[in-house]
């Protein structure tokens, strides 16, 4: 179980989102960093935080997390927030709209990157002890601030360029946390296979491949080769691609332009 609801009361900083129980939001101001500072109250503030920042052009948030398994099962909680930062998305676009992910970590809304997640756990905890807690971090483009003409770069976008010129960054945050109880209930209901069901079906298809989610959370590509009349298997490493976040420019501290 990925998420637990914390012991003891905590008091908000602000009202403003609207977020189921256990979640209580932390707002910080328009330069702050939700991941960085999720990370550092993580301990202190338990599962349920969410950390968010109050900008226009970005919507930005960090989740805590108080796993009750060993890292290298736990690790997988990056999954559901990966599923639940694709439904939040989904729910907000148009019709006919393409929401898919990039193996791992990055998210694209007709095929330009808007953004991704981004998974920390504390340092030193070996992958059989259990982290006293994981932080999933998002972030998605809303509004592009590069003063690039839309198009000229069709591998990445906002969503103001897709159509989501309703949504406001607060509305994904408050839509992320309803879809991420949603995984979480699926976890515990049906197993880790019900979350990775509906990740895999995020990833573009391709014909004659079968994906699989390892329990470490690595994925397995299996490929028919008819002239050698055999499936092969390669194995992907999640703790590898979760160490440079593919979507994200540490320079400018957001998407990748």
């Amino acid at each position: 179980m990925p998420l637990q609801t914390p012991a003891r009361p905590r008091t908000p900083l602000t009202p403003e989102l609207a977020l189921p129980p256990p979640f209580v939001a932390l707002r910080l101001r328009e330069l702050g960093d939700a991941f960085a500072h999720a990370i550092s109250v993580a301990s202190e503030q338990g599962a349920g935080t969410l950390v968010y920042v109050g900008r226009f052009d970005l919507a930005e948030f960090a989740l805590v997390l108080e796993p009750e398994e060993p890292l290298a099962l736990a690790r997988r909680a990056f999954y559901a927030g990966m599923v639940a930062l694709a439904e939040a998305l989904a729910a907000h676009a148009q019709p006919e709209t393409a929401i898919a992910i990039d193996w791992p970590d990055a998210v694209a809304v007709n095929q330009g990157v808007v953004g991704g997640g981004r998974l920390a756990w504390p340092q030193g905890i070996k992958e059989d002890e259990t982290p006293p807690w994981l932080v999933f971090g998002g972030m998605v483009r809303t509004v592009s601030m590069t003063g690039v003409e839309p198009g000229l770069n069709p591998l990445v976008t906002a969503l103001e360029e897709e159509g989501f010129t309703d949504v406001l960054s607060g509305h994904l945050v408050e839509s992320f946390a309803r879809h991420f109880m949603l995984a979480v209930d699926a976890w515990k209901e049906s197993g880790f296979s019900a979350v990775a069901k509906t990740y895999l079906a995020r990833l573009p298809a391709e014909q004659g491949l079968r994906r699989d989610i390892d329990d470490n959370g690595d994925l397995l590509v299996r490929r028919n080769v008819v002239s050698l009349g055999k499936v092969e298997v390669e194995r992907q490493s999640l703790l590898a691609r979760l160490s440079k976040p593919s979507w994200f420019d540490p320079v400018a501290k957001g998407p990748r332009a």
